[in-house]
């Protein structure tokens, strides 16, 4: 029986699609990114089913919506009563790593570099990845980075070291290892900060900040000078003070990204070099996008494409031709399509279609459309921000839980959402059409649409760890 392929699952944070060369930023610095592009299978309609961290992250390792694996806010503690991807690897006899930000196992809201919020014991709170741990909660002081291995005790990396270059070092580190032994597959998992905010220039390299120094960057067209009131919450908003620092922000933004790029550009070449690129399927993508004003907001958690919309590249030399497609690929969807790709039974629990089929150049079955959720404010428990919708190729409808105020837009020749077509009389049939698929989308995994202080009362235990979801409770740890 052959041997499975490796897996090298690459991916950054708060990176949107939008910021890319291949993308068509010409603003943006990332030939090495742009080059994968062009040997991959390009999945440009990929979009993040609920764009903040720790509800992604969950619904990557489960193929389940935040409603059906309950971490719907950032800082609580998943369940691990779940069949998740970590378990499928190692079970199939996978040698694993897990490198950089977990943001899976929080105890409280803050209190981010305390260990009982950022080390994870070895045991079921590392879903499956029982290999090598080289993780953290998270941290975004790119500077002064650290991770846990298999006690409290934090590892620092040396002064001066910037944290992408020295997870990238382990990274390679871990590829030489793997390539002694041949005949066992690896899958690898590495969760970058950048170009995650603080975006200050001394939480950058100099040397990747200089080439946007003269740059300009406007506001774009979408640009609003008021809040998105009455939707936004405290991450979302954004005081004058931080709209005049906007343009000064987006160079550090490109600046980090940058960064990214230039390691991932070496993880390739550690690959080539060690002979492993030819059995080693590698993802680039990442986990939501960033706002950065448009539409009156900040940071993510918001179906708008700068926010929803990710970059999904996909590389597999001898199995995977180059080929961009405009396959409805989302979060739910990257846990059966890869198991679809690594000959790997895909969990009964996922809610995802498996692209793998698409992926090779094939017919295969693909999503009609998307579901959105969002199930709260960033960390908080807070009603008033929650919202559904649904995306297909060309567009997206949303629906407000607080007021019930709808939004039709086409993203296709409307790619900056300016035009809100829900009150548009000439497409009342179109609305009509995605109120029912929203519905249907819901239905199909019990979403509710509850107001945020549902889901703390009744899939918690009060302390934010989670007991239940729309699915049922989960049992007991």
């Amino acid at each position: 029986m052959p041997k499975h392929p490796n897996l090298l699952y690459v991916f950054a944070d708060q990176l949107r699609y939008q910021a890319l060369g291949y993308a068509g930023d010409s603003r943006a610095r990332t030939p090495n990114i742009d080059a994968f592009a062009a040997q991959s299978c390009n999945f440009w309609n990929a979009v993040s089913n609920h764009p903040v961290c720790a509800p992604y992250r969950a619904s990557l390792f489960t193929g389940k919506h935040t409603t059906s694996t309950g971490m719907v806010i950032n800082e609580l503690r998943l369940n691990p009563n779940q069949r998740c991807l970590g378990h499928v690897l190692t079970e199939a006899d996978y040698n694993t790593s897990y490198i950089g930000k977990w943001h899976l196992y929080a105890d409280e809201f803050g209190h981010h570099d305390e260990p009982h919020n950022g080390f994870v014991p070895r045991g079921p709170y590392r879903l499956g990845f029982d290999g090598e741990w080289k993780a953290f909660g998270f941290n975004h002081n790119h500077f002064h980075g650290y991770y846990y291995e298999e006690t409290s005790e934090k590892k620092t990396f040396p002064t001066g070291v910037y944290e992408t270059d020295g997870q990238t070092d382990l990274a390679i580190d871990f590829l030489k290892r793997a390539a002694q032994t041949p005949d066992t597959p690896f899958a690898m998992v590495l969760s970058w900060g950048p170009p995650h905010e603080p975006w200050s220039r001394d939480n950058v390299p100099e040397r990747f900040l200089e080439p946007f120094l003269d740059m300009e960057f406007p506001n774009p067209p979408n640009y609003k000078s008021h809040d998105d009131t009455p939707y936004v919450d405290d991450w979302s908003r954004a005081s004058a003070e931080t709209r005049a620092q906007l343009e000064e922000w987006r160079r550090v933004y490109y600046a980090q990204t940058s960064c990214v790029d230039w390691n991932f550009g070496r993880l390739l070449q550690a690959l080539e070099e060690l002979g492993l690129s030819d059995d080693t399927i590698v993802i680039f993508t990442s986990d939501h996008g960033e706002m950065m004003g448009a539409q009156g907001r900040m940071a993510k958690t918001i179906f708008y494409e700068e926010a929803c919309r990710v970059p999904f590249l996909l590389r597999w030399p001898t199995q995977v031709p180059p080929h961009a497609n405009d396959a409805l690929l989302s979060t739910v969807d990257i846990l059966p399509t890869l198991c679809g790709l690594m000959g790997l039974a895909v969990p009964a629990t996922a809610e995802g279609t498996d692209l793998s089929a698409i992926t090779r150049g094939e017919n295969g079955p693909q999503p009609d459309a998307v579901l959105l959720q969002g199930t709260g404010a960033v960390a908080i428990w807070e009603d008033g921000h929650e919202w559904r919708a649904v995306r297909d190729k060309r567009y997206t409808y949303a629906r407000y839980r607080v007021d019930h105020s709808e939004r039709l837009f086409d993203h296709q020749n409307d790619p900056f959402q300016l035009h809100n077509l829900a009150l548009d009389p000439a497409y009342i049939s179109t609305l009509e059409r995605f109120r029912s698929l929203l519905c249907d989308k819901m239905e199909r995994i019990n979403d509710t649409d509850e107001a945020s202080s549902f889901y703390r009362n009744h899939w918690t235990d009060g302390e934010r760890h989670i007991i239940a979801s729309a699915r049922g409770p989960f049992s007991s740890v």
